[in-house]
């Protein structure tokens, strides 16, 4: 088992139809390997800090997932009850549309709000859905998480039909610089991959095949 690597991974679980026993398995998992995190929906970050809070393990979850398409209101609420249901790590999604109209005020202010909900209490890491970008998108985003004093840029949801690359990846952590962190997620199932977006500038990986990927097998992403 490699500890080190361990490390980098958030043990993800997102599917709407998980089950309560999955949970509990990931969080079993998490525990027994030493993850950085677990990301589940909001419903279920209370029983994962029940179940983790003796642990170095911290409760992630998503904002205004998967779509990005909420309110900036709304994902404010959800930022401030996730944490006080025990998350310390939030996933929020921008609003893409607005990114894709150049209404960028519209961005920088939803993503802005998030982080100042959060600050203080959670990392803010934000997801800017690079499957449905140009690679000059990408970098804006970029450069408005970095300006909103956000703590992680984040490829992918998982939802949107495609995931990490390792392109996106070096483009992320050029337009943040070395001061912020860069999650790579969606699609990440083995040693060779992870070993890639790390490579390629990745501090945290999203994935559900954690397990395998710390043993070098090749698993299943089932987000």
């Amino acid at each position: 088992m490699n500890m080190d690597l361990a490390k980098y991974i958030d043990h993800t679980q997102l599917k709407p139809d998980t089950k309560k026993e999955k949970i509990a398995q990931i969080v079993k998992e998490a525990s027994e390997n030493g993850f950085a995190s677990v990301c589940v929906n909001p419903y279920w970050v209370p029983f994962c800090y029940e179940n983790l809070k003796n642990t170095e393990v911290k409760v992630c979850t998503v904002i205004g997932f998967p779509l990005g398409a909420t309110s900036t209101e709304t994902k404010v609420f959800e930022t401030k009850q996730a944490i006080k249901d025990g998350a310390t790590e939030v996933d929020m999604v921008i609003n893409v549309g607005e990114l894709k109209s150049n209404n960028d005020e519209a961005v920088k202010n939803d993503i802005k709000s998030v982080v100042e909900a959060a600050e203080g209490n959670a990392l803010t890491k934000v997801i800017i859905e690079t499957s449905l970008l140009t690679d000059d998108e990408k970098v804006r985003a970029c450069q408005f998480a970095k300006q909103a004093g956000a703590d992680f840029v984040k490829t992918s949801t998982g939802f949107s039909g495609g995931g990490a690359s390792a392109h996106d990846i070096k483009l992320m952590r050029e337009a943040v610089g070395s001061e912020m962190g860069v999650k790579a997620s969606g699609g990440i199932r083995d040693l060779e991959s992870t070993k890639a977006m790390i490579d390629a500038g990745a501090t945290r990986i999203g994935a559900s095949a954690g397990v395998d990927i710390i043993a070098g097998n090749k698993g299943a992403d089932n987000y």
